[in-house]
C-alpha cells in the first residue's frame, strides 16, 4: 500500500480514485510518488471515457494541490501495439512549483432557467510550459482590398485545460472543479 491511504484527505483522494475503478492501485502509487510525502490540500479526479473505432479507452486525470506544487496525474488506456501486445496503461506526472503558475482561468456555462444551473466549467491553468498561438489574415478596411497584409493573431498560454458538464459528469463534478480551481487560485495569489 502506498503513503496515501493515510490521513483524512488523502483517503478521500483513495477513494475518489477507487470510485473510477481504472486502476486504482496504479494510479495511487504513481499520485503517492508525484506528492511526494507533502499535505494533500486539495484534488480533483476527473474519469473520461473515449470512443475508438468499436472500442472504448478510458482516461483518468487526478489534479493534486499542496502546499509548494500543483501535480497533475494522467494515465491512459491503450490496446495492444507492437511495443507491447497486450493491453496496457501509461501513467504520466507533472509537478508544478506553484510560483510558476501565472493563470487560473475558469469558465462557467450556466443555464437561462431561473434559478440558474451550473451545466459546465473549463479550467485553464497555465505556468508557460506550453504556449498556443492562433493566427489569421490580417486585414485592412476596405472590402475590396485583396492585398496580403501579412497575419494577425494572438499568443496564450495552454498547459492544462480540463471540461467538465453536467450532462456527462454531474452537477457536483463541475462544481468541485469549480472549488479546486479556487484553491489553486487562492493559493497562487501571492506566489
Amino acid at each position: 500500500m502506498s503513503s496515501i491511504d493515510s490521513g483524512s484527505r488523502e483517503s478521500q483522494l483513495r477513494a475518489a480514485i477507487d470510485r473510477t475503478g481504472y486502476y486504482p492501485d496504479v494510479v495511487t502509487d504513481a499520485v503517492a510518488e508525484a506528492v511526494a510525502g507533502e499535505e494533500i490540500e486539495s484534488f480533483f479526479v476527473h474519469h473520461e471515457p473515449t470512443f475508438e473505432h468499436d472500442e472504448v479507452r478510458r482516461h483518468l486525470t487526478v489534479l493534486v494541490l499542496t502546499p509548494s506544487r500543483l501535480v497533475l496525474v494522467h494515465t491512459d488506456e491503450h490496446g495492444g501495439d507492437d511495443l507491447l501486445p497486450e493491453p496496457y496503461t501509461s501513467t504520466s506526472t507533472e509537478s508544478i512549483r506553484l510560483g510558476a503558475v501565472t493563470s487560473v482561468a475558469v469558465t462557467r456555462l450556466t443555464t437561462s432557467t431561473v434559478p440558474a444551473r451550473l451545466a459546465e466549467a473549463n479550467l485553464a491553468i497555465s505556468w508557460g510550459s506550453m504556449s498556443r498561438l492562433d493566427l489569421e489574415p490580417a486585414r485592412c478596411g476596405d472590402p475590396d482590398c485583396d492585398a496580403d497584409h501579412g497575419y494577425t493573431g494572438t499568443v496564450g498560454g495552454d498547459d492544462f485545460t480540463l471540461r467538465v458538464s453536467a450532462a456527462a459528469d454531474g452537477v457536483p463534478a463541475v462544481e468541485e472543479l469549480i472549488g479546486f480551481a479556487a484553491s489553486v487560485s487562492a493559493r497562487t495569489r501571492d506566489t
